[in-house]
Formats: structure tokens, sequence, C-alpha cells
């Protein structure tokens, strides 16, 4: 293709022409090895919330697919802040190919029997970032996932009405406090809501603010279980 040969695809580690990432390069990538609870955030199997962490509006459990660093951090880095459809095209390959055993097709891992939860919704943005940015990366990445598992993506449940400072620039409780209150169920949407399973997605946890109070708007809505999906922490 023309583009190709006017813009070649170079590894985002070594620089080398023809992919995003290099054989010898992805084998860099490090995965994540331990999930972790979403409400303590230490090991907990499958990522299912601890029974002593687990309230009533918080996540039931988080699986992210790879450790936020590299030519992953460069990756996404980029497509936050230039869109380029075929590098999320081989982040999402990256990720199908190695998310946990149990997520491929049957979807988010459960005790015992695994149930799948196949509805997916992604994090939003506020409208004024979203046109500013001029696309919204986790709802881009979010649908060619789901493509993969043939899962419903709704992006008419979740509305972010608050607009607040990029997370990236806070830290700690800064970030808690930055996004208290941001969320909202958009209208008419509690009937789906009530007694759903779903999906969060986002492309990272640092310190779980957004999917948290996330999980909390759509708790408070009625939704039965919601787990946090990430590609990276």
């Amino acid at each position: 293709m023309l583009l190709d040969f006017l813009f070649p695809r170079r590894c985002l580690g070594c620089g080398r022409r023809g992919e995003y990432f290099c054989q010898e390069c992805r084998q860099t990538i490090k995965l994540i090895e331990n999930q972790v609870c979403p409400v303590c955030e230490r090991p907990a199997i499958s990522g299912r919330a601890h029974p002593r962490c687990q309230t009533r509006y918080s996540l039931d459990g988080l699986t992210s697919i790879f450790v936020y660093k590299g030519i992953i951090k460069e990756a996404i880095g980029k497509l936050k802040y230039k869109f380029i459809t075929d590098l999320a095209e081989e982040l999402i390959g990256l990720s199908t190919k190695y998310l946990p055993p149990g997520f491929h097709s049957e979807g988010i891992p459960r005790r015992g029997q695994p149930q799948a939860l196949s509805t997916l919704i992604p994090v939003p943005l506020h409208p004024r970032r979203q046109r500013w940015r001029g696309f919204n990366q986790s709802e881009l990445l979010g649908k060619r996932l789901a493509e993969k598992f043939n899962w419903q993506v709704r992006t008419d449940i979740l509305a972010r009405h608050k607009h607040t400072k990029p997370q990236i620039k806070l830290k700690g409780e800064e970030r808690k406090k930055n996004i208290r209150g941001a969320f909202r169920i958009k209208p008419n949407c509690k009937l789906f809501i009530m007694n759903s399973k779903l999906i969060l997605f986002d492309d990272v946890w640092t310190t779980g603010s957004t999917l948290r109070e996330c999980s909390q708007v759509l708790k408070r809505a009625g939704a039965k279980e919601v787990w946090g999906l990430t590609l990276a922490r």
C-alpha cells in the first residue's frame, strides 16, 4: 500500500521496519504473572476481589494483560495522543493472544465454572476532551477487542459529565478526588443495567481510581457484577 511505503511501520523497540512489535522485541514484553484484587491490589486468584475486600459497589475483579513498561507503554502512549489504526490492530492482536486462560471464549473467570460476561463498556471521555483528541482510545481499543470475542459494546450507558484534570498529572488521593462524581448513567439505561454482568474496559490500570468510580456508578444503578479489564497495569 502507498501509505505503508510513505509511512512504513517501525518497531517501537528497535526501529526495524515491518511491524510495530518485531519478533525480537516481543520477547521483552512482560506479562502480568499474578492478577490482583481490585480493592486491595494484592494477589488474588483470577483477579477476583477478596471476600473480605468486596463491598456492595466495588469491582468484582480485575484482569490485566501486560506490565506497563517498555514497548507496551510506548504503544499505549502513541495511541493516546495520536491514534494509529494499524498500531491498535497489532496491540489488540497481542492482547488477545496473551489473555489469561478462561477468558477467551467463556468471558470473565469466576469461581468454579466460568460464566460469560459478554457486554463491554469502555470508560468514556468527557465530550470536550474527546472533541479535542478526536477519539476515545478506550472505546476504539475496546471495540476491536470485543470483535475478537463477539462481545457486545455499549457506549450509550455510561457518560462522563464532569470535565476533570488529566489523571496522568495527578497521584494517589488527588486522582480519587479528581474523578469523584465524574460519571453518570445515561437516561433510559437503567432497565438494561439491572442485574447485568458487565466488563468495564480501560487501557491502563494505575491507581484504579477511574475504574473504581465507574464501577460504583454502575453498581448503584443496579449492575449485579462489574469486572475490570485493562491492557496493562
